[in-house]
């Protein structure tokens, strides 16, 4: 019987299926719900020390839908880290510790660009007994005025400093959660190992405006009139996702043997899991899908995924994790695999740009495309 079970960087997860930082782990009583439902561990939303200078709007979620009005492909937030003070974190944490002994509870944090106010919430949180700490360099709305969230995670070299600023003082493993609003992940990947990271988290939302009102000609979320840019999540960034999970998957196979990575990005099925894993992720974190289906969603996610491991005779996540990478090569390769391919079974299909006929652009299209 194939088993769900997983270690990442020592912590021991009953699934890799993990809450990310975000509404779903906004307190002490909805981590205690995923818990409770078999979530394999939950990030908390992102804590500071200062959490008085963080102020929500309303509304505060925009939602791009598909053809059909109750299909939500697209989810838009301009929501900010916690509201809640650190005080009032500790004492949830702790609560939460105490009660799930045994389950992996990880502090999502943010500071600004000052190494004391860093060092100071490292050890204060570890006081608190969480097992792993996740830092949020990623955020892309709200905060980088204060030179906070993205504002880090955008330049590798202060990313990297001050996640050497975290690990030369914190005893958990730590994650750095990257932002995708970059032009390479590798880079901020590499300064992250580079740092002392025993892992990384990827991706986060990606910036977006989602749209703009036709009857009232003005953006969404529409907050006294106006907006401002915000993070886009949920189905349609998951090919986005894919792509830079196989990215930093390819930077620890070749230069980080043994570091860790949480894939992020549109999964809300057991399917959509294994095809990270496949990238080369340890774990997949979900938020938007908790927001969509509710926390009862890992349940089908685990039966999913256990399906697609028997199907193909996978006993453990580590017998497929990364199997697909060795199947993305060069467009150059795939050229000259593809000539010797038609080379055996003569030519087919269209063979350059001039054969393109308008009448049957669609069944050319078509007979172009898998899937």
């Amino acid at each position: 019987m194939p088993t769900l079970e997983t270690t990442v960087d020592g912590l021991r997860l009953p699934n890799p299926f993990v809450i990310a930082s975000g509404p779903p782990g906004t307190n002490g009583n909805v981590i205690g719900k995923a818990f409770d439902e078999g979530w394999g561990a939950v990030v908390c939303k992102t804590i500071s020390l200062e959490a008085e200078k963080v102020v929500n709007v309303q509304p505060r979620y925009a939602r791009l839908r598909g053809r059909k009005s109750d299909e939500i492909i697209g989810w838009e937030n301009i929501e900010l880290i916690s509201d809640r003070s650190f005080e009032v974190w500790a004492e949830e944490l702790k609560a939460v510790k105490d009660k799930y002994p045994e389950r992996v509870l990880i502090a999502s944090i943010m500071e600004e660009y000052r190494q004391e106010a860093w060092v100071e919430i490292v050890q204060r949180c570890e006081e608190l007994g969480v097992d792993a700490l996740e830092l949020n360099f990623s955020c892309p709305h709200g905060l980088p005025e204060r030179k906070m969230g993205s504002a880090m995670g955008e330049d590798p070299a202060i990313l990297e400093e001050v996640a050497s600023w975290v690990n030369a003082v914190a005893t958990v493993p730590v994650w750095a959660k990257l932002t995708p609003n970059v032009t390479h992940i590798e880079d901020p990947a590499r300064a992250a190992f580079r740092a002392g990271c025993e892992g990384v988290s990827a991706i986060n939302t990606i910036r977006s405006v989602l749209g703009v009102n036709l009857d009232t000609l003005r953006p969404e979320p529409t907050v006294e009139g106006y907006t401002t840019v915000g993070g886009y999540s949920s189905r349609a960034v998951m090919p986005i996702a894919l792509r830079m999970v196989l990215e930093i998957g390819q930077v620890i196979r070749d230069e980080f043997a043994g570091r860790s990575l949480s894939g992020i990005g549109g999964i809300e099925t057991g399917s959509d899991a294994a095809q990270f894993l496949l990238l080369g992720a340890d774990t997949v974190q979900v938020c938007t899908g908790v927001m969509k289906y509710g926390y009862r969603l890992v349940q089908s996610m685990c039966e999913d995924l256990l399906v697609f491991m028997e199907k193909h005779g996978f006993e453990t996540l580590s017998d497929f994790k990364g199997h697909s990478v060795q199947y993305f090569t060069t467009h150059a390769e795939l050229v000259q695999r593809q000539a010797e391919a038609r080379a055996e079974v003569g030519k087919r299909g269209i063979q350059d740009d001039a054969q393109w006929r308008g009448d049957d652009f669609v069944d050319q299209s078509d007979a172009l495309a898998r899937g």
